[in-house]
């Protein structure tokens, strides 16, 4: 696994992206990405902050969990982006960073991720990676996004995470899904490129136009599931995802049910935190 260099990655970023991005901090060892970006002085309207490692010690995932990244094995990066004004649906916002996730690496070669509702990053049925964003209201109008996403690079054949992966019966790697890994240098100047045009898009028109490109990649699509909210538990099959980005059941019962948060169990693996 190779080591990563700012000057590197910059190389792989494009020039438009470049003008709106402050210096890239590498770090060799860091608890926390997302924490990092968030201890700092957060970025100006319209432009990005990254900072990205390749050993966090003490990453988080959503609901309190951990997201461990053994040195060497994954990479870590988080991006804060300053919307002007805040946009429609934030909470839809993780959905389509995922979705230019995705982009990122098909356009290394590297296929077949799917996503897992809402924040999970999928491929040969197993954990990929997850993201996590986190907001900060800057005034009235104005408010940051820092966006966490960890990836399974190399990991070692016997590797036991035991977090984060509950509803898949393993995690795994991009060495699995491609036939030659991209240097982690390429691989992070890729991400921060969709991801710029990410929150651009975002701002401009929100989630909806991103409904069908999500059904492409849906993993919970067709499958047997099991949603535990606060106060009831579905049973049915996932029937994708609705315009503001609620995730979509059937149940036998009454129907198309939407969900905006809850604990999901797969028919293969139950149990799952989504």
């Amino acid at each position: 696994m190779s080591s990563l260099d700012a000057e590197k990655i910059l190389q792989f970023v494009t020039d438009s992206t470049r003008e709106r991005l402050a210096p890239i901090k590498v770090f060799a060892e860091v608890p926390s990405t997302n924490s990092y970006l968030l201890s700092i002085s957060l970025p100006d309207s319209g432009r990005l902050s990254v900072a990205v490692t390749t050993n966090q010690t003490a990453g988080r995932g959503r609901h309190g969990k951990t997201w461990q990244s053994p040195s060497g094995v994954g990479l870590c990066l988080s991006v804060a982006y300053t919307f002007a004004s805040q946009p429609e649906n934030l909470p839809a916002l993780t959905l389509a960073i995922g979705i230019g996730v995705a982009d990122a690496l098909r356009d290394l070669n590297i296929n077949d991720v799917e996503l897992k509702w809402p924040n999970d990053l999928v491929a040969l049925d197993g954990k990929l990676g997850g993201i996590l964003t986190e907001v900060r209201q800057q005034s009235a109008s104005t408010v940051t996004v820092v966006t966490g996403i960890g990836i399974n690079v190399n990991l070692p054949s016997k590797l036991d995470f035991g977090i984060e992966a509950d509803w898949a019966r393993k995690v795994t790697d991009l060495k699995s899904i491609c036939e030659t890994l991209p240097s982690n240098d390429q691989l992070v100047g890729q991400l921060i490129n969709h991801l710029s045009k990410t929150f651009s898009d975002y701002e401009a028109s929100s989630f909806a136009p991103l409904v069908k490109r999500w059904s492409e990649r849906d993993w919970l699509l067709g499958r047997e599931i099991t949603i535990d909210t606060n106060d009831s538990q579905l049973f049915g099959v996932g029937a994708g995802v609705a315009d503001d980005g609620a995730l979509l059941i059937n149940t036998p019962e009454s129907g198309i049910r939407r969900v905006t948060s809850g604990t999901i169990g797969i028919a293969e693996a139950r149990g799952g935190q989504a």
